[in-house]
């Protein structure tokens, strides 16, 4: 997976909510850190399509991200609030759809839909209600419904927000152990300290970019400036 920014900004009238960057990203677990309003949310909206740059171009494995014939199918995104995503009642059904707009067979959705399931031990959850679940469980079967469809980039934005310790253990440990490229959007520091390469924003700049733990390192200082 590459990822390139080429000079990227994104503006709402005067507010710049990132200035110009350029960067290439090509490890296989990112984290982006950052206050509130830092731009880390816009950074990560505009590498599938959901923020366009005002100027300058997003590339996702040589293909222009504005371009809805690109590369944005090959990206999953999983939202702050889950339960926002989740769009039918059983949980079995929400993952079916996602590969029937990606045109699987009737015969191979069953076992698609077994073999994610299994892959994270949520076999429980398929007939599961989604208004039902708990927050680690909607957290479990989003990913499931996402997953499925086999993305080449999986984006998570603040996967572990509101989970209570238990749950957040267990979410912490599935993403840990993903073997898709992954970029994660966290204030949960313990989640990204050990990726490949962290960003830190800061009033919608990079403000730093490094292994995980001089990252996060960094950040703090910004934090507590």
């Amino acid at each position: 997976m590459e990822i390139r920014f080429e000079q990227a900004e994104v503006r709402y009238g005067e507010k710049v909510a990132l200035q110009p960057l350029s960067l290439l990203l090509t490890e296989n677990r990112i984290g982006v850190i950052g206050l509130n309003g830092s731009g880390k949310t816009t950074f990560a909206r505009m590498i599938n399509g959901l923020v366009k740059p005002t100027s300058g171009k997003v590339m996702v494995n040589g293909k222009d991200t504005t371009d809805a014939n690109g590369a944005l199918a090959d990206i999953g995104f999983i939202f702050q609030s889950p339960q926002n995503q989740i769009i039918l009642p059983i949980v079995r059904e929400d993952i079916a759809l996602g590969l029937k707009a990606r045109g699987v067979a009737k015969n191979e959705l069953d076992a698609r839909i077994d073999g994610v399931l299994g892959r994270f031990g949520a076999q429980a959850l398929g007939d599961r209600r989604a208004h039902e679940l708990s927050g680690g469980e909607l957290q479990i079967a989003a990913l499931c419904s996402v997953l499925a469809t086999e993305p080449a980039l999986l984006i998570l934005d603040e996967p572990t927000n509101q989970l209570d310790l238990k749950n957040r253990q267990k979410v912490a440990s599935i993403i840990s152990n993903l073997p898709e490229n992954i970029i994660v959007i966290s204030h949960d520091l313990d989640l990204v300290a050990d990726f490949d390469r962290v960003l830190v924003f800061d009033q919608g700049r990079l403000a730093a970019d490094a292994p995980g733990r001089d990252a996060v390192n960094r950040y703090r200082d910004i934090a507590l400036a």
